[in-house]
């Protein structure tokens, strides 16, 4: 596994075995430092709830592992839609059936949405709002406490909190990067950029800020 160093996050990133994520060279300031690869074709991170469907786990990834404490991961994300489902997210990752992802994705009527998935054994799947024109959106997944939550922004300033959830995780073993899928067609370009990291949580996650 090959490993990528992006200058606003203060740990090291892993590639998933196989995937192509690149860092532009000659990169812009570290504001706006950003990442981007090609999802692989038939590829998704979910287990279904309702069962009879075996899990996929075969999503391309870049993790790494947070310093401890309160922290926040922000990113704009940009995808070329081609098929339902196809996304880009921001992923927490434990093992195969814990884990959370807050996405950038395309539904089935045409939209881009911020959809939400935890797993804790299986997985559930919620939609917050409809992106207007496919266009990038900012996703954020904060620690605080014990506690993680999922924020979505339209420009980057005022952030509408998408869900507040627990994950156990006894060995202190989570991970947080990026994720791109694209479960239904030959894959799709997704780009993040605007990448921050702050070790600290929002000071009121549901204030907005």
């Amino acid at each position: 596994m090959s490993s990528l160093s992006v200058a606003t996050v203060p740990f090291d990133l892993i590639a998933s075995p196989g995937s192509n994520w690149t860092v532009p060279t000659g990169a812009p300031p570290a504001t706006s430092q950003r990442v981007s690869v090609v999802a692989t074709a038939d590829s998704d991170i979910f287990v279904d709830p309702a069962g009879g469907v075996p899990p996929r786990v075969n999503a391309v990834t870049l993790l790494g592992s947070p310093p401890d404490g309160d922290f926040r991961l922000s990113a704009r994300v940009g995808v070329g839609f081609r098929a339902s489902f196809d996304a880009g997210c921001l992923l927490l990752w434990i093992d195969e059936t814990h884990w959370a992802k807050l996405c950038l994705e395309y539904s089935p009527q045409g939209q881009a949405m911020i959809v939400s998935v935890v797993c804790r054994g299986v997985a559930d799947d919620a939609n917050a709002f409809v992106v207007d024109n496919n266009a990038p959106a900012w996703l954020r997944i904060s620690r605080s406490g014990r506690a993680y939550a999922f924020h979505a922004s339209l420009d980057g300033v005022e952030w509408s909190m998408i869900r507040y959830f627990h994950l156990d995780d006894p060995d202190h073993a989570v991970t947080v990067g990026f994720e791109a899928q694209s479960p239904l067609a030959e894959g799709c370009q997704v780009t993040f950029d605007e990448i921050a990291f702050a070790p600290t949580a929002p000071i009121d996650l549901r204030d907005g800020s």
